[in-house]
């Protein structure tokens, strides 16, 4: 390669339209790769190399291409040559406002990327620039059909789950979300936007560094198990210099500087073991009231460390590494977290002595604990049939993990 040609290939380029800017670096041809999927969530504040080289090992040495709202090309020189990792190019495109999001240039981009990265701003911008129209379209095809690797950090890393803070009328404080669950800016919502398998009940927040976070957060959730009816609502929170990196497989790594610093991701659901798990007050006027004897959610905090040594498994919402265990609760508007242990979840049932094969049972997220001495395989199915899940008897006890199932009914079927 002659020095030119080089010049050429390592200098960013760039180019002016209307509605978008694009800062480009490496060859302008498509490369084709096999993307190993994933979702890397960042915090919100320096990027936290060992999670960015994981990214960009996820995408297979293709094209990575960065969406924003806001800024220029500070990411280029970052992925294209300060990491190590190679990749075949780099680039930016910068949305100026709404119209970018009918350009046949963008769609064409973001259908030849094997990463997608979503940088910091504000998420309102994202929201109403790209929702419902073909760039979320395209975004979740390449997400869903071509298993391209996914991230963000701050309002990138915000707009991630099925439920999101939108930010249309401004941030919140916790303040204000704990006293006023219905304030005109805690705007929680629940449209259509960006799709990730291990995400479909989430809502993320970030730079978690600030305390006044959890409250706020507390708050998102009690609005989505109540509005939405969705008893399996969880979340996902970052410091701003903690990344959780997921891979196909619904395995997080969470990468930071600890334990020099105080850098954690806090992976956040409705308690389990409370049935009927809602809060005591949620309405127009008044303060928040979600308690439950202190046990109202459960919260397991996991240290980010180089290399992402510790873990998080998002199949069962409760397998860690490194991780601590808290309970978070509110009274009148009062936030309070302790620290607590690991939930319970199971439900035993003795099936011993039960003479049939098929057992209807309503399913309402929990793990089942089935102690028998005369079967072989509990294999769960829906009321069509169709099998779901096979278990084989281990030391005459099976272990049915149903808690990633919409509640309904279900069938057990015991074989001797």
């Amino acid at each position: 390669m002659n020095k030119l040609l080089a010049l050429i290939l390592l200098s960013p380029a760039f180019f002016f339209a209307q509605d978008f800017t694009v800062y480009h670096t490496g060859p302008n041809s498509d490369t084709i790769s096999l993307p190993k999927g994933g979702v890397c969530l960042m915090g919100g504040a320096t990027e936290d190399d060992y999670a960015m080289k994981w990214f960009l090992e996820q995408a297979a040495g293709g094209d990575i291409l960065v969406l924003r709202a806001s800024g220029s090309d500070g990411y280029n020189a970052y992925f294209y040559t300060d990491l190590g990792i190679d990749v075949h190019s780099v680039e930016t495109i910068v949305f100026n406002n709404a119209n970018a999001a009918n350009d046949n240039y963008i769609h064409t981009k973001i259908n030849e990327a094997e990463a997608i990265w979503l940088a910091g701003g504000n998420q309102w911008n994202y929201i109403s620039y790209w929702r419902g129209n073909a760039i979320d379209s395209l975004i979740n095809s390449a997400v869903n059909n071509r298993n391209v690797v996914i991230g963000g950090t701050s309002a990138g890393m915000a707009v991630q789950g099925k439920y999101y803070f939108s930010a249309e009328n401004g941030s919140i404080t916790s303040t204000t979300a704990l006293n006023a669950p219905f304030d005109n800016t805690c705007t929680v919502d629940s449209l259509k936007f960006i799709e990730n398998d291990y995400l479909s009940h989430v809502i993320t927040d970030t730079h978690f560094d600030n305390p006044d976070r959890k409250g706020r957060l507390a708050v998102f959730l009690s609005r989505i198990k109540v509005n939405y009816n969705d008893s399996e609502v969880k979340a996902i929170a970052c410091n701003e210099y903690t990344a959780v990196c997921i891979d196909s497989n619904g395995f997080s790594r969470v990468f930071g500087g600890a334990p020099v610093y105080e850098e954690h991701a806090y992976f956040i659901s409705v308690n389990c073991e409370v049935p009927n798990n809602n809060p005591e007050t949620l309405q127009l006027g008044s303060p928040l009231t979600w308690n439950q004897n202190g046990n109202a959610l459960k919260v397991c905090k996991v240290p980010g460390t180089v290399g992402g040594t510790n873990s998080f498994d998002l199949n069962d919402w409760e397998t860690n590494t490194g991780g601590e265990w808290y309970t978070w609760s509110v009274i009148n508007g009062q936030f309070t977290e302790t620290p607590s242990a690991a939930p319970n979840c199971l439900l035993t049932i003795n099936q011993d002595n039960i003479e049939f094969e098929q057992l209807p049972k309503m399913i309402t997220n929990q793990l089942v604990e089935i102690n028998s001495t005369q079967f072989s395989t509990v294999v769960v199915t829906d009321l069509s049939g169709k099998i779901l899940q096979q278990i084989f008897n281990q030391n005459e006890q099976f272990i049915v993990d149903l808690r990633s199932y919409s509640n309904g009914i279900y069938m057990l079927n015991y074989l001797k």
